[in-house]
């Protein structure tokens, strides 16, 4: 048995269509403390994304028999500033109109831990650019979309509705979907948890 310490519902989504079986216990890691304490230290944003999975995973891993808990999470920059999800649709419209037109990088990190000790880690990043869309659009966009837009980094699901705010996408379906998957997979094997 794994247990995947996130209540993302995409993370979700991905383990069951790949045929893993698997309890889903989320953390309760305050993420933007950490992130805070981790951007003051001047670390990478690729690292302090390995650093959330691993808290993430290591708080439901000390809570649990001998088990694999695998701890994911996301990071998107764009132009040195670091977004995280939207607290609000004002938030939303915020991230969006100083995203379009431009291109930015969204990290995904994957931990797997078996009590306190980290067994393996991966880290990946798609590169995706926004058309320079109008206010218009943009206010149908986030009509259209509800209250989804508060629920990833970016404001965006490039696999449900997110897909038209793209002029350019480069990367790993899965990665911008949250989760390195085919390396998670690849991990488990290779540990023979699948």
């Amino acid at each position: 048995m794994i247990i995947l310490a996130s209540a993302s519902a995409a993370r979700q989504a991905m383990l069951n269509r790949a045929g893993v079986v698997f309890a889903c216990q989320p953390s309760t890691v305050d993420e933007a403390a950490v992130k805070a304490a981790l951007k003051a230290d001047n670390l990478p944003i690729a690292d302090v994304a390995v650093a959330l999975a691993e808290i993430k995973a290591q708080q439901v891993a000390m809570r649990q028999d001998p088990v694999i808990v695998l701890g994911s999470d996301q990071m998107l920059v764009c132009e040195g500033r670091w977004f995280d999800k939207p607290a609000d649709s004002t938030e939303a419209r915020e991230h969006l109109r100083f995203l379009r037109g431009k291109s930015h990088r969204l990290y995904s990190a994957a931990v797997l831990m078996r009590g306190t000790q980290r067994l393996w880690h991966h880290v990946a990043h798609a590169d995706l650019t926004m058309w320079d869309f109008s206010d218009t659009f943009l206010e149908d966009y986030l009509a259209r979309m509800g209250d989804s837009v508060t629920t990833t980094v970016g404001c965006y699901r490039l696999e449900d509705g997110g897909a038209p705010l793209f002029s350019r996408v480069s990367g790993d379906p899965f990665v911008i979907q949250g989760l390195p998957l085919l390396a998670v997979l690849h991990a488990l094997r290779e540990m023979g948890a699948l």
